[in-house]
């Protein structure tokens, strides 16, 4: 067994005992129902295993079948945990703070079986507007004004997906839905910063056609994640080919005057053996004049690159996809999705501040001491309409940035809470 396997199901296994024991207070079942119950919870922390085994023996029906129910059930699960947990948490909190003032701070006692009810519907309220959140893809917008970019090129636009896992749960319908967004935008290439597919993607015909007939001027690039390896790199790159992507595995092209470099993800050296070339090399063989940028799937900042490139772009987190886990992902990778992060050495690690400068809540990017590419963000302002911008200062760039987008499918659970998709544009401007 894998420590991977290994974990997951002794965590996942402590959740559905947590769970169980709040079924169990709140209805006192008998032995019979509560065996029925066991056998359910023991049936889906089973399922998603045997859900990748149906799927790559090409039984695809009985995969997609189990996969609704067991992810389904896992993001409610999710969500239940999370409500019972801070309740309990209030409750803990209350009880201690009676015991040490010896006073009742309320006289009202809520049985858990009525707590129980309460928190169910609260939970299918949340799954409901979790599954519209999934679907509700936004286009989040970075402007770059860079000496770069050359006069007679003008402008770049760069439309940039990630992590759609396409597969069992992820398909057609929202495929259309992410492509419509892209098009909208009207970019001159696209790029797929990793886990395009998730899954056998022997059965995505119809989806690799859908992207096959998408045709920026300039292309499409892509670079692995780590559910190509899962899924298999030679049928992942497959499907990448059909849909019309060149994928990049430690290698760099020019296009349009641009460098776009990709670097595989670093469970390639648990699947296949590494394509030659570290990160900082290939980077450096780049033309020095053309601006560069970097395709990277996970937010890692590599030291001995941070200054050879203009722009790295990343996902994998999906900003935990659901809330509280961006906790969880931040710990991890304390980049802050759907923000762009300064690379400079004196503020490394730094997000863009809140700007004074425009009585918005925008943000912009910290002041850096050398001159070169200057750099202007638009960020949504949560007193406006969703869908507004709010344009913020150009400020000059001195090394790199990263911007970490929140994903624009999902993993698991076919539901998104406080992580709402994307399609980020970025916009290469010339300018001094």
């Amino acid at each position: 067994m894998t420590p991977f396997l290994l974990v997951y199901l002794s965590v996942y296994t402590l959740l559905h005992y947590y769970a169980f024991r709040k079924i169990r207070a709140a209805f006192l079942p008998g032995k019979k129902i509560r065996l029925g119950i066991t056998l359910f919870m023991a049936a889906m922390i089973a399922a998603p295993i045997m859900v990748r085994m149906a799927e790559r023996a090409g039984i695809e029906t009985g995969a997609r079948f189990w996969a609704y129910a067991s992810f389904s059930w896992m993001g409610l699960l999710f969500l239940f945990l999370t409500l019972t947990g801070t309740v309990d948490l209030i409750r803990l909190a209350i009880l201690a703070a009676e015991k040490i003032r010896q006073q009742k701070f309320t006289q009202a006692r809520v049985s858990p079986r009525q707590l129980f009810a309460a928190q169910a519907i609260v939970v299918v309220a949340l799954y409901g507007y979790g599954l519209f959140e999934a679907t509700d893809i936004r286009q989040e917008h970075i402007e770059i004004i860079s000496p770069k970019i050359t006069e007679k090129t003008g402008r770049i636009r760069i439309a940039q997906i990630s992590d759609v896992h396409l597969g069992l749960l992820v398909r057609e319908s929202r495929l259309k839905k992410i492509l419509a967004e892209i098009r909208k935008a009207k970019p001159d290439i696209l790029v797929s910063t990793g886990d395009l597919v998730d899954g056998q993607p022997s059965h995505l015909n119809r989806e690799a056609r859908l992207l096959a007939a998408l045709n920026p001027p300039l292309g499409k690039i892509a670079i692995t994640g780590n559910h190509e390896f899962y899924a298999g790199l030679q049928v992942a790159s497959a499907f990448m080919e059909t849909s019309g992507f060149t994928l990049l595995r430690q290698q760099g092209m020019a296009v349009g005057g641009i460098n776009f470099v990709g670097v595989d993800d670093p469970v390639v050296k648990n699947f296949a053996r590494k394509t030659s070339g570290a990160e900082h090399e290939i980077l450096s063989a780049q033309a020095k004049e053309n601006f560069t940028v970097l395709l990277k799937h996970r937010p890692e900042i590599n030291p001995y690159s941070s200054r050879l490139f203009d722009l790295q772009l990343s996902g994998h987190t999906h900003k935990g996809q659901i809330f509280p886990f961006n906790l969880f992902t931040w710990f991890f990778y304390p980049q802050r999705a759907g923000q762009l992060t300064s690379l400079n050495v004196a503020d490394h690690g730094k997000t863009p501040q809140r700007s004074n400068n425009h009585g918005t809540s925008g943000h912009m990017v910290p002041q850096l001491a050398a001159s070169g590419t200057a750099m202007r963000t638009f960020v949504r302002d949560p007193d406006r309409s969703p869908r507004d911008v709010v344009p913020c200062d150009r400020l000059p760039l001195n090394s790199g940035f990263l911007y970490l987008s929140r994903g624009t499918g999902t993993w698991g659970p076919p539901i998104r809470f406080l992580a709402p998709p994307e399609v980020t544009i970025i916009d290469l401007l010339h300018g001094e």
